[in-house]
């Protein structure tokens, strides 16, 4: 398969009350194909991943990445805080 890309799709779709199902229609993808782009089991095309930023009004770079993404609390609350 290559190279895993790493995803915050499942967060954001949770995050927006957006189905799995919604968002494949939405972006012309079958619902299981989103499923398993949650579980990293699958990386999307670019066509695929531009077309699910479009959809969520995200950069891509915000959905989608080649390294891990740092936990959210990291992020907003600083490495190393309670």
């Amino acid at each position: 398969m290559g190279e895993q890309v790493h995803n915050r799709l499942a967060m954001v779709r949770a995050e927006r009350k957006v189905s799995r199902q919604s968002l494949a229609e939405a972006v012309g993808a079958h619902y299981q194909t989103i499923g398993y782009i949650e579980r990293g089991q699958y990386n999307p095309s670019l066509d695929l991943a531009l077309k699910i930023s479009k959809f969520f009004g995200l950069p891509v770079e915000a959905l989608f990445s080649l390294e891990p993404f740092r936990p959210l609390t990291d992020e907003v609350y600083g490495r190393n805080q309670p």
